[in-house]
């Protein structure tokens, strides 16, 4: 084998989102890094997750909300093109080519290297491609970055893998629409997926052994299972697959564990992730290959004991640290990662304190989530039960959206709910969740409230326009009092 060699100040493995934020930061810095990516630049998110679940999610939404208005229900005279729906999913994906994104990266100075990367030794990054008999053994002389994200978990059901079932990128990047789809899950991609395949015309059976959105306040996951059975799915919660056979003509059985058989044309599984660290070289550096990256709050990977690996020089942000499995959050880890690692290279103050510029405090404290179903689900901080389980006094308020003038305005039947969690010791919001169309929009004035621990005192001065839906902020601090 030919190896080349090359050293940067920073070496990061994954061109993802994660990855292509650090390397901006630590470019802007003014230290030399290079990236390596053995898919597409962009990463899951560009191509599998967050733009074209979107893309695909959208426009029934679209419909659904036309429908709601008197005046525009009366204007909609056809049924949703579900090919149509396909072809500007792939625009968003860009046809799953990273021409573009390739592009920025040779725009700000960071060189692509296009293969499969491993730790070969302290501050080695070794690639190789595959193609031919070569190799690039790249010298980081600072840091090195794990960003390779996480993969779907294909759980160990008798007959599962080999029934070639559809994981969340075969959902998202489908050509065509099953006739009847089954959905083994319950969470934030089974429920997506479960909503956008539904909206699409197919026929929908969804297995939710913990219960739908079981993270989320429970009344979230009540409002969408209610969705989805008036959309014509089916939804089974506590429902468990025991074993799974795809037939000849491509039917798939699903055979529960009360015995029951489930058939359908494609089965999607939605369960969890696990780390992208099989084959990474971790090995190298003492770590167990294919485990999640423990990382203190500056995302530098620890060992077992606390202490840096190998000294300091290895990172690890996104979702192969298993923080917070959110592209936001990951990008947020980027910007404290990249700027981190410039300060300790050039001998400056890190701060790492609670909301320091170089910790991801929000990580445990204000994780903003829309989950993006019908309804749609909006939530930030923590839950009632979760603020209950680490110990804090709280008051829980919640208020229906329905009775807010601007909901009213929005769509006829609009229905939806608030709840606000607060620290009765410090009289502050630790968590916030909105259910109802477009509540998206809504979120980032609670996530403002939660991260910067604005007191309720404070919030009375900030006064929601009127007719609007976030009007509902006014109700809920009346009901709270003061």
């Amino acid at each position: 084998m030919t190896t080349t060699t090359a050293a940067y100040d920073v070496v990061i493995i994954g061109a993802g989102p994660v990855g292509e934020n650090i390397a901006d930061r630590v470019v802007r810095g003014g230290l030399t890094a290079a990236i390596v990516e053995r898919e597409l630049v962009g990463g899951e998110c560009s191509y599998w997750a967050c733009m074209p679940t979107k893309a695909l999610l959208r426009s029934a939404a679209a419909l659904r909300a036309a429908r709601r208005l008197p005046g525009a229900r009366e204007a909609v005279t056809g049924s949703l093109d579900a090919a149509a729906v396909l072809r500007r999913r792939d625009s968003f994906a860009s046809g799953w080519q990273d021409d573009g994104q390739a592009a920025w990266l040779e725009q700000v100075g960071v060189p692509l290297y296009r293969g499969h990367g491993r730790i070969a030794a302290d501050r080695v990054v070794e690639v190789t491609t595959g193609e031919d008999d070569s190799a690039v053994s790249l010298t980081a002389r600072h840091a090195v970055v794990v960003a390779t994200g996480s993969g779907a978990l294909v759980p160990d059901v008798a007959g599962l893998r080999e029934a070639a079932p559809w994981t969340s990128r075969e959902a998202v990047a489908a050509t065509a629409v099953p006739g009847r789809l089954a959905v083994i899950g319950g969470g934030v991609v089974a429920s997506e997926m479960a909503t956008a395949y539904a909206g699409l015309g197919a026929s929908v059976t969804v297995l939710a052994r913990d219960g739908v959105l079981p993270a989320a306040e429970p009344f979230a996951g009540e409002y969408v299972a209610e969705a989805l059975r008036e959309a014509g799915a089916e939804v089974r919660v506590g429902d468990e697959a025991a074993a799974v056979k795809r037939a000849a003509d491509g039917t798939v059985s699903i055979t529960l564990a009360t015995g029951e058989q489930i058939e359908a044309d494609e089965l999607l599984v939605a369960v969890g992730r696990t780390p992208n660290t099989e084959d990474i070289g971790l090995e190298a550096v003492g770590l167990t290959p294919g485990a999640w990256l423990a990382v203190d709050e500056t995302m530098r990977v620890v060992g077992e004991g606390g202490a840096p690996v190998g000294g300091g020089w290895l990172y690890a942000a996104g979702d192969v640290n298993h923080r917070v499995l959110l592209t936001h959050q990951g990008k947020y880890q980027a910007r404290a990662v990249g700027d981190v690692i410039v300060a300790r290279a050039k001998g400056e103050a890190v701060h790492d304190g609670p909301w320091g510029r170089h910790a991801a405090t929000a990580d445990a404290r204000a994780v903003p989530q829309v989950v993006f179903t019908e309804p749609e689900i909006a939530s930030v901080g923590l839950t009632a039960a979760a603020a209950e389980a680490a110990g804090l006094r709280t008051r829980v308020v919640d208020h229906d959206l329905a009775a807010v003038a601007g909901a009213a305005l929005q769509a006829d039947g609009y229905r939806g709910r608030a709840r606000m969690v607060v620290d009765e010791d410090r009289k502050v919001i630790v968590g916030f969740t909105l259910v109802g169309p477009d509540v998206a929009e809504l979120l980032h004035a609670a996530t403002v409230a939660v991260a910067g621990e604005v007191p309720l005192d404070r919030l009375w001065h900030a006064v929601p326009a009127f007719p609007t839906v976030s009007e509902v902020w006014l109700r809920l601090l009346e009901a709270y009092g003061r």
